[in-house]
């Protein structure tokens, strides 16, 4: 099998390709007709509203959800169309609002990181954690300026420190790329500001960045291209330059808005 240096060259197969993908939700289809590439050191943002097929998006790149069976349609990760899911997780770092209401109970920031190397939240009396494992989360920790956050308790932490404590559990294995879903929810400005700060680092080293959101200012200035979904639907896909416009907003939203840039951020209202 490839190794991650292999998977990560710019000759080695797209992160995610997806060719004529439709997925229904009990009798309901909720993506028609997906065909889209995304590169492994790419940062994408996929924008749309509420109800567009965002999660369920998601749901089908972490293999929660599968395509419906059509002969011109298929799904590749990594040039491959069958995984082990934690084999995968490894590759592919998911941070998702879903994982933060899971950490309900009195666990460390730093068995939250750790529980990265077991696909779950929290420890549990069988996992065995190495020396290895303490060290690499260790370095993530301060990696992510949050050693203070180390022994305290996630029911005492803000939005934004869960936040980057969840970050940590996904950057234990080196990924190649993080999944966003929805980053800036429930965070105030200033946990906003510091979780963006905090990705554009991470984006920089060289750590891909798929974002999903319906948040304008979500989308870092590292991130040049655009998957707008609508409905179900790619409604376009292209530079940010491009897309992020009055005109294209208004139709992929149904409503009037006015856009400005400030600092590589966009904002709309």
């Amino acid at each position: 099998m490839a190794t991650k240096k292999s998977l990560n060259s710019t000759e080695g197969p797209a992160l995610l390709d997806f060719q004529h993908v439709s997925v229904m939700l009990g009798e309901k289809r909720v993506l028609y007709d997906i065909t889209l590439t995304i590169g492994a050191g790419e940062h994408v943002a996929i924008l749309g509203p509420n109800g567009c097929g965002k999660s369920t998006l998601i749901k089908t790149i972490t293999r929660e959800c599968y395509p419906l069976f059509d002969p011109e349609s298929s799904l590749t990760i990594l040039g491959r169309d069958t995984w082990d899911v934690f084999e995968l997780r490894s590759l592919l770092g998911i941070v998702s609002s879903e994982l933060l209401r899971r950490c309900t109970r009195e666990i460390t920031g730093r068995e939250v990181v750790l529980s990265g190397f077991f696909s779950s939240i929290g420890l549990q009396p069988y996992h065995e954690v190495t020396a290895a494992m303490m060290e690499k989360s260790s370095e993530v920790l301060e990696r992510l300026e949050a050693g203070h956050l180390a022994d305290r308790e996630m029911t005492e932490m803000s939005s934004g420190e869960a936040h980057r404590l969840l970050i940590g559990r996904a950057l234990v294995h080196d990924p190649l790329a993080l999944l966003l879903d929805e980053p800036g929810n429930s965070l105030d400005l200033r946990a906003a500001l510091e979780l963006r700060d905090i990705l554009r680092k991470l984006a920089q080293a060289g750590t891909g960045i798929l974002m999903v959101t319906h948040h304008l200012p979500d989308i870092l200035p590292e991130i040049d291209r655009v998957v707008l979904l609508r409905q179900g639907r790619v409604f376009a896909d292209g530079p940010k330059t491009q897309l992020l416009t009055t005109e294209r907003l208004s139709e992929l939203f149904g409503l009037s808005v006015e856009l400005a840039q400030r600092g590589g951020y966009y904002h709309l209202w």
